[in-house]
């Protein structure tokens, strides 16, 4: 089977199961934004020297597939998604990430001011992965506030992560710099 389908030649694409959406919808530029958001996560994993980073970076793109998979379902099929045994967002998922948050304050790194992105590769590639879950969390509240989307979990764990990812970038960036 080829990659290229032409089903979406006429700027239409396919939720899960079939409900077709303009390229341009709300719910497909959430979903898509957190596809790039999962793409730059797996920048900063390559980047990364040390093997938790790499293994925590892993474990939060395999999470982001199901956020993905529970934005690309219409609401009117989320119960057959649920049916189906596809995972959902939970705060289970969200918890994880607030202990990591927790592990590297008790490290007690200060910072003051603004961050300058771009210390380092990895610490601006974090940086760049947080902008997008910024973005990816500002979509999903529109939806949200639409009633396009009924699992507030997603907008927690989504701005959970923003905050991790700015306290992974932080730690990756030399301790000399201002």
């Amino acid at each position: 089977m080829s990659i290229v389908t032409r089903t979406g030649d006429q700027g239409t694409t396919a939720l899960m199961y079939g409900k077709r959406l303009s390229k341009c919808d709300p719910r497909v530029e959430a979903y898509g934004t957190v596809d790039e958001l999962n793409a730059a996560l797996g920048s900063a994993r390559a980047t990364a020297t040390a093997g938790q980073d790499r293994e925590q970076l892993l474990s939060i793109q395999k999470d982001l597939v199901i956020l993905m998979g529970e934005l690309a379902t219409a609401v009117e099929d989320r119960s057959r998604y649920v049916k189906d045994g596809y995972a959902l967002v939970t705060a289970d998922l969200t918890e994880r990430l607030d202990r990591s948050v927790q592990e590297i304050e008790q490290k007690n790194l200060s910072f003051h001011g603004w961050a300058t992105p771009g210390a380092n590769p990895h610490a601006a590639a974090l940086d760049v992965a947080r902008t997008v879950c910024r973005r990816a969390e500002r979509q999903v509240c529109a939806l949200q506030a639409a009633g396009q989307m009924t699992n507030p979990e997603i907008i927690i764990y989504l701005n959970r992560l923003s905050d991790l990812l700015w306290l992974l970038a932080r730690q990756a960036e030399p301790q000399h710099q201002p």
